[in-house]
């Protein structure tokens, strides 16, 4: 086993893999493709990881957040159009869809007023945006259930064949 890092700050992939007790020797041998000196320039930052690679230590560090924080954080693409999602326990998103759809139920009828007409107007366009503001934030409560979701099943806490999930 390799010495124990004591690196200040180290990032998500680091925290990751040593969370899983795992040295980059080991980590290399599960991944299969990423080599222990690939880890260590991805963990360091002198190298941008590929998005083959995450999936991969996603799934072998049973850490699915990675797939997010990479898109969210360090994909071009992505920065631009995935917001990054937060670990949350399932009461506090359920609460917070909850918050949301009460307040959409509430401006559903305005949304159909504006939108009947297929035209969007000067005076219609404070409504619309507090219309499109809850509606991401109702997206951002579905994709934290679902990565809160996947979090269950990496950990082994849901069977995914229970759900009806290809493996």
């Amino acid at each position: 086993m390799g010495r124990k890092s004591t690196k200040e700050n180290k990032n998500i992939y680091q925290i990751s893999r040593e969370e899983m007790k795992f040295s980059r020797e080991a980590a290399a041998e599960k991944l299969g493709f990423i080599s222990s000196d690939r880890i260590e320039k991805i963990e360091n930052e002198r190298s941008l990881p590929h998005p083959e690679e995450v999936l991969a230590m996603a799934d072998c560090y049973k850490n699915p957040s990675l797939c997010n924080y990479f898109c969210s954080h360090e994909c071009p693409i992505g920065m631009e159009y995935v917001p990054e999602i937060k670990v949350k326990d399932l009461s506090q998103i359920t609460l917070e869809m909850l918050a949301t759809i009460n307040k959409l139920t509430k401006t559903k009828e305005r949304l159909i007023e504006i939108t009947v007409d297929g035209e969007l107007t000067e005076d219609e366009i404070p409504d619309f945006l507090y219309i499109k503001d809850e509606l991401e934030k109702m997206s951002i409560a579905i994709d934290s259930l679902n990565l809160w979701l996947d979090h269950m099943i990496a950990s082994g806490k849901i069977d995914k064949k229970l759900l009806g999930e290809n493996e």
